[in-house]
């Protein structure tokens, strides 16, 4: 398993598979990311992600079943790994005590 070091683009890719819980495939995620983030998002971006996330094992796949919508292709759905859930907890934690820690009077 490679280092669980994630960029931007990787954390939000895992917290959209976390979303799409059990129909998590490449289409939906990317829709997810920019219902969520009103962002624009390329499927492939997604796909290397998600590719990088495995290598990391974050998430797992496996292929769906047959679906007449996909004209009978197999969907690769994507679901987050104990690994990925923890460092996802660890993500919001630190995230977390780093605004805690701004002082009140950097807002005024």
């Amino acid at each position: 398993m490679k280092g669980t070091y994630l960029g931007e683009f990787e954390e939000v890719v895992l917290l959209a598979v976390a979303i799409r819980a059990g129909d998590a495939y490449g289409a939906a995620i990317v829709s997810e990311i920019e219902q969520q983030m009103g962002r624009a998002v390329n499927l492939g971006a997604v796909h290397s992600a998600l590719n990088r996330l495995q290598e990391k094992g974050l998430v797992t796949s496996q292929m769906g079943g047959v679906t007449q919508e996909r004209g009978g292709r197999r969907k690769r759905l994507y679901s987050v790994t104990g690994a990925g859930r923890r460092a996802l907890e660890e993500i919001r934690v630190l995230r977390n005590q780093m605004w805690d820690a701004i002082p009140k009077a950097a807002w005024s």
